[in-house]
């Protein structure tokens, strides 16, 4: 499949790889003998929770900032986050010595917006929603000339994104699917434009919840519309793709294959699964790309070998213990 020029071409994911190397941690590719068993196919988890910010987020995130001119840094930069973005915004901008202002919304667990304030950004606490968060992060902007720092919708943040899947395909170059979660569509965008630039016939799946999954509606609808939030264990992918949204919208319409809803319910239990059987503690958002693997709608296209893309670990122990404990 070629890349419409409108988009991003393979060679833009490529140089942001180069870009952001100095940055990043090459996550590993391994191997899940106990998932693999159960889905009936193999499956081979990208592990992003190795991540030095603790997500995917620091990729996209990295490749916008390290190209901002001296005159935006200077201004200082602001973001909107519900915590993993954010995270890795005031990462950069305390290694690059910006100023950095990071607008999250009431919904933002508390252990992200403390990490977030460890590396030295001022976090504003504003509104019940990513909506009302990003209506004063414009405010401050128009009021303050500060550098926006977009969560998922800038083609640059895209392309970060999208190294996860060069580096998969790399190690694994015979997948024949990629399973990644589903929001604003930075990760799911980037990881299908890599894909299908590479390996054109892999399958590309996004994972959503089910109670008012922004993307979801919004492709159903043909246009991005607004959703309402809801409390939820996966708060980090839920929520609206922004009504002005320009890239992530058209990508992942035109290059995801099918997107999966799963449930709040099958959260809790399958992170304990998780913590069992792989040694590893996950945030509610990145289980639903496990949960999604082993679903009947993935079955359906009878993959060989699956990348499922372990996006974040940054949930704090007290929530973790109590979900798993309440799930046994």
């Amino acid at each position: 499949m070629r890349v419409p020029a409108k988009f991003l071409a393979l060679q833009d994911i490529m140089t942001a790889h180069q870009r952001i190397t100095p940055i990043i941690r090459r996550t590993p590719l391994v191997f899940s003998e106990v998932l693999s068993e159960r889905a009936g196919f193999e499956i081979w988890l990208k592990l992003e929770n190795l991540q030095i910010t603790g997500s995917f987020k620091l990729r996209g995130a990295s490749n916008r900032i390290l190209q901002l001119t001296e005159e935006e840094k200077s201004r200082g930069v602001v973001a909107v986050s519900s915590g993993n973005h954010g995270r890795a915004v005031a990462y950069l901008a305390k290694k690059l010595g910006i100023q950095a202002k990071i607008v999250v919304c009431d919904l933002c667990p508390e252990n992200k917006r403390k990490a977030m304030r460890s590396y030295g950004a001022e976090v504003i606490v504003h509104g019940d929603s990513q909506d009302e968060a990003q209506a004063h992060a414009d405010q401050l902007i128009e009021t303050h000339g500060y550098t926006w720092a977009d969560p998922y919708d800038d083609l640059r943040v895209i392309a970060g994104q999208g190294t996860i899947a060069l580096e998969a395909l790399t190690d694994l170059p015979d997948a024949d699917m990629i399973v990644a979660p589903l929001s604003g569509g930075g990760l799911l965008s980037g990881i299908a434009l890599a894909a299908k630039s590479v390996s054109p016939n892999l399958t590309v799946v996004g994972s959503s919840m089910e109670i008012e999954p922004g993307m979801v509606r919004s492709l159903e609808a043909g246009k991005p519309v607004h959703v309402d939030e809801f409390p939820s264990l996966a708060s980090c992918i839920t929520g609206a793709i922004g009504m002005r949204n320009t890239h992530t919208f058209p990508i992942v319409r035109d290059f995801m294959d099918r997107a999966v809803l799963v449930s709040e319910e099958s959260l809790a239990p399958e992170m304990h699964h998780f913590a069992d059987s792989e040694g590893l503690i996950v945030e509610g958002g990145s289980i639903t790309s496990v949960i999604a693997a082993l679903s009947p709608e993935v079955r359906e296209h009878n993959p060989d070998r699956a990348i499922v893309v372990i996006s974040g670990r940054n949930i704090d122990l007290p929530t973790f213990t109590s979900a798993i404990n309440g799930a046994s």
